[in-house]
This record gives structure tokens, C-alpha cells and sequence, in this order.
């Protein structure tokens, strides 16, 4: 009688030296990020290099007190006041006279939406904000690309729906309007390049270096845990002239 083959166990294929020299570094890169964001919500420029400071607030901060935040050195308040053709935030007409009684400059700000027209979200902008000649300029925040829109949309058309809803808000507001693209934004536009008007950028904790010119104003600090509001306020620096 013939011996039956025995099977061979497979193997178990374990990580190779490599794979886990990563996932170790990976998980220390992950325990180091988390203890810098921890360590340093807190953290804003020195006053002394960048004397202007303030924030940007919009409906999901909650409650502010400006007046706290005008104790912590704040000189100007940027207020959300629309999103897209539809989007607004309620709570910005309250927000603009606490802001004005705390003696904080005000300013207003629209996030762009390139799924849509310039003229539903310029209306929508118009119908939030007062033309006000003692406001900041207008800040365009632009931080969604049309990777997620519902139907295909052009860069090209992206590029010229942002250029006229800048010259319509402008137009009412009677300045210049600031742009702040996010990196993801700049990197698929490249707005910086493209539209001379200053620029706005991001970088917690760093000073940001994706735009192709020289920027007025930086987001320095995503997560600054104050006395201002229970959540985290975005904390804003201008760049020394």
C-alpha cells in the first residue's frame, strides 16, 4: 500500500524586517505629532515679531467672548459669513456687534465652492455682509477642489467661476480681496501664481512656504485652546510690514 503525501503546512508569512522598522516609525512619527498638537494648542507667534493678531471664527466654534479674546492680544476678528450659494452662518450678525463692541477690527469671509456659479455665491455673500467701509478686506477661503463635485468640473472653469465672484465681492465690498487657499487648493489651481491679490496660507505651528509669493497673512495655529471659546479657535498673524 502506496504512503499518502503528507501536506505541508503553509508557512505563515510574517512582516519582514523592513515592514516593521516602518510601521515602528510610523507609529512614533504618529505618538510625536500627537504630543506636539497636545503640547502646543496654546502656542501663537511672539508678539513682539508679529504684533497683529487674531482669529477666525465660524458657527461650528460655538460661542466666542470677544472681549476674552481681545484680552489675549487679538486686534481683528475674521468672521464666516457664507459658504458656496446657500451656506450661511447665522450666528454672524451676533458675532460682527460683539466683535465692534470689544473694539475688534472685523472682517468677513466666504468659503468658495467651484461646483458652483460666482453669481449665487456672490448674492449669497452680498446678503450676509453689509457694505461697510471701516471693514477688513474680504477674505475668499478656498479650501475644497472640484475632485468631489457631483458633475465634472474643469480647472479652467474653476479658475474663472473664482475670478469673477473675486471682482463681484470686491465690488461691493469696495477692496481688495485677500485669497487663502489651503496647500491641496494651491497645489491643483496654482492661485498664487495665477491672481495678483495677497495671499492668506496655512501651517500650524510653521511658517507655510506653498505659495509662489510672499504671503500677508498665516494661520499659524488650527487648534489655539483659549479662554476665548470651549473649542479650538484658528489663530491668525499679518506679516509685519
Amino acid at each position: 500500500m502506496a504512503r499518502g503525501k503528507r501536506k505541508r503546512k503553509a508557512k505563515r508569512q510574517g512582516l519582514s524586517g523592513g515592514a516593521k522598522a516602518a510601521l515602528f516609525l510610523l507609529f512614533i512619527v504618529g505618538i510625536g505629532f500627537a504630543y506636539l498638537w497636545y503640547d502646543r494648542r496654546d502656542w501663537r507667534p511672539d508678539e513682539a515679531e508679529w504684533p497683529d493678531q487674531g482669529a477666525i471664527i465660524a458657527i461650528s466654534d460655538g460661542p466666542v467672548a470677544f472681549d476674552t479674546l481681545k484680552g489675549l492680544g487679538a486686534s481683528f476678528a475674521y468672521l464666516e459669513a457664507s459658504d458656496g450659494s446657500e451656506g450661511r452662518d447665522i450666528a454672524f450678525g451676533q458675532n460682527f456687534s460683539r466683535a465692534r463692541a470689544a473694539g475688534l477690527e472685523v472682517g468677513a469671509a466666504h468659503r468658495f465652492d467651484p461646483c458652483e456659479v460666482a453669481d449665487g455665491q456672490s448674492a449669497n455673500f452680498v446678503t450676509m455682509v453689509p457694505r461697510d467701509a471701516s471693514l477688513l478686506p474680504p477674505a475668499i477661503l478656498l479650501e475644497r477642489t472640484a475632485a468631489d463635485c457631483p458633475e465634472r468640473v474643469s480647472e479652467a472653469a474653476v479658475q474663472s467661476e473664482l475670478m469673477t465672484l473675486v471682482n463681484q465681492i470686491e465690488a461691493h465690498s469696495g477692496k481688495a480681496a485677500i485669497l487663502a487657499p489651503t496647500e491641496e487648493f494651491e497645489e491643483a489651481y496654482g492661485v498664487s501664481r495665477r491672481i495678483d491679490r495677497q495671499l492668506w496660507l496655512t501651517s500650524s505651528w510653521f511658517e507655510p512656504e506653498y505659495g509662489a509669493r510672499p504671503w500677508l497673512m498665516w494661520t499659524a495655529n488650527r487648534w489655539y485652546k483659549s479662554e476665548a471659546a470651549d473649542s479650538p479657535l484658528r489663530w491668525v498673524v499679518v506679516r509685519p510690514l
